[in-house]
């Protein structure tokens, strides 16, 4: 597995809220959902994304974004345009002055039939994300992520709008499986575009020594890298393997193992019952003992307390 895999493996759409609206101007929704991500394209016409600090950005019809949360924006004809309708957690509806409008269908976005002259079709969808890994890819990504149509693969934003629609057996799962293709490809068109600023570890998977030294410890985490070890399965000298890894990833081979094998640690303690002994075990430690240490030394609190919630004074 890939670095980009791992980390976008949980970024997850499950029980995708995607939706398509035809909205008529002026119009204005203040999204408010907290989700973590949101990926919305125009179908038709054009919307603009309206942050909370920082310049909007205009999608154009078949432009894709990704809006990295949880803080709430806007999505409006026009920057001007007030908020008519805010999006709250679980597609609750209110208007500014907080009258929940989620029933009324008279004050709904349109969601179906042709779209009138001047009106945009906006798709949008969120996705769970959650963990350590997760935030090591959110970590990479500015606010906004627009993406041109010239870049994506439209395809698969079209069958989300389709299938949205559909009442075919399976049709959630589609859903999710089309969501999360989405977000797959709009991320590599980003990272690829020219000029792209992306990070590190992205970069380096397509170098041919550093590539399969991080598919070697993404793909096993546990076993005992070393420098030396990973330099001889990829045929390079100890000391050049360190400094080509180092300048292209932006960190030294063992400290971006460390960083990884934490990450999935973290993880681990928050979502299983695994004892820590048995995930210092599969993260690669020797045991419970030896996990806490680095633990405490990279995170700033023991692998116990973070299983309980606690995060470390900044």
């Amino acid at each position: 597995m890939d670095a980009l895999a791992d980390l976008l493996d949980g970024v997850r759409a499950r029980t995708a809220a995607f939706c398509r609206v035809i909205l008529e101007p002026p119009w204005s929704l203040r999204i408010a959902d907290r989700a973590r991500l949101a990926l919305a394209t125009t179908l038709c016409g054009h919307a603009w994304i309206v942050p909370d600090e920082g310049e909007p950005v205009r999608m154009r019809t078949g432009d894709v974004a990704i809006v990295k949360g949880p803080g709430p924006y806007t999505i409006s004809d026009d920057p001007a345009t007030p908020p008519q309708i805010i999006v709250h957690e679980g597609s609750r509806l209110t208007t500014p002055d907080n009258v929940d409008v989620t029933d009324d269908l008279r004050l709904r976005p349109r969601t179906g039939g042709p779209a009138p002259d001047g009106s945009a079709i906006v798709a949008s969808g969120t996705y769970q994300v959650g963990g350590e890994v997760s935030e090591r890819l959110l970590n990479a990504l500015p606010e906004i992520v627009l993406v041109p149509r010239s870049s994506t693969t439209a395809p698969i934003v079209e069958l989300l709008a389709q299938e949205v629609h559909g009442e075919g057996p399976g049709r959630q799962v589609v859903l999710d499986r089309l969501l999360d293709a989405a977000l797959i490809v709009t991320l590599r068109a980003w990272f690829a575009r020219p000029g792209a600023e992306a990070p590190g570890w992205y970069e380096a998977q397509s170098d041919p020594l550093i590539g399969p030294a991080l598919r070697l410890i993404h793909g096993d985490p546990a076993h005992p890298w070393t420098v030396a070890s990973l330099a001889g399965r990829v045929g390079a000298s100890r000391a050049a393997f360190a400094r080509r890894f180092a300048t292209l990833v932006g960190e030294p081979p063992m400290t971006y193992l460390t960083g990884w094998r934490l990450a999935l640690a973290a993880d681990l303690l928050r979502s299983s019952e695994a004892t820590i002994d048995s995930v210092a075990r599969r993260v690669g430690y020797a045991n419970a003992f030896a996990l806490s240490v680095a633990f405490k030394r990279v995170r700033g609190v023991s692998p116990s307390r973070h299983r309980a919630g606690v995060t470390p004074r900044p």
